[in-house]
């Protein structure tokens, strides 16, 4: 059995050899009658190659995201790493920049909460742009709109807001974004007003214009020297990125 379809293997291959320089037409109606029954039964066969497709289409996929989002990077720099609309946490003027797409209700991002501190904890030299992006709904759109308002009257505590809300337990809405605008000395009354006089249309309609030319379709996502990282993959690995950006100029060296 599995010297037939070795050499049902050779004959597709050799079929494939003549029929791909030249167009379908080339073969006549017997031809591709018999090309097709020898992969059908070499694929039934060997069912297990068909994971090894899925796995190269994956991979194929996976690679020409990142180079979408690599050349996105490249053309939207200043709204990436120096938009007026965002803050820094971290060292304003480090030697590498780390961006984080955010909602305030995303598990991952309140799992991913403690990756920020660590590096920020243990690399005095890191700038970490925090981009909101709300997407799971009202009520983070809501928290967006309170989160966006205090970042104008306090930026100097829009770090501690920032932790308290999305280290918070359960959704976060308008509601639990103004207690902890209160908790830290700014008054709803503030922030209504402010909210009234300069919503966040624009913080809004600006990042989500960058999602969609870097591919992020979620959160947490991260921009890490010219390379899209998508999900929360751990203090550990984004380290070993801005090491390689340092070293290389690449987040792979």
């Amino acid at each position: 059995m599995a010297l037939k379809f070795s050499k049902l293997a050779a004959t597709a291959l050799m079929l494939l050899s003549v029929a791909l320089p030249t167009t379908a037409g080339a073969l006549d109606d017997a031809q591709k009658k018999e090309f097709g029954a020898f992969i059908k039964e070499y694929l039934i066969a060997n069912p297990e190659i068909m994971l090894d497709v899925q796995d190269a289409l994956e991979q194929k996929q996976r690679d020409a995201r990142l180079q979408q989002a690599s050349m996105a990077v490249k053309e939207n720099k200043d709204a990436l790493f120096s938009s007026s609309h965002d803050i820094a946490l971290g060292n304003p003027n480090g030697d590498v920049t780390i961006v984080e797409f955010f909602d305030y209700n995303c598990g991952y991002c309140k799992r991913a909460l403690s990756d920020m501190e660590d590096i920020l904890a243990k690399d005095k030299n890191v700038r970490f742009v925090l981009k909101e992006f709300p997407i799971l709904g009202p009520e983070s759109a809501a928290a967006h709109k309170v989160s966006d308002a205090f970042r104008k009257i306090a930026p100097e505590k829009y770090g501690d807001f920032h932790r308290a809300l999305l280290g918070a337990q359960g959704r976060a809405d308008e509601g639990s974004a103004l207690e902890v605008a209160e908790s830290l000395g700014v008054s709803e009354e503030q922030i209504r007003k402010m909210m009234a006089e300069s919503p966040n249309d624009a913080s809004v309609k600006e990042t989500y214009q960058l999602a969609t030319s870097l591919g992020i379709t979620g959160t947490p996502s991260y921009i890490v020297g010219d390379e899209a990282v998508f999900g929360a993959i751990g203090a550990e690995a984004i380290g070993q990125k801005l090491a390689n950006v340092r070293s290389c100029g690449q987040t792979t060296c």
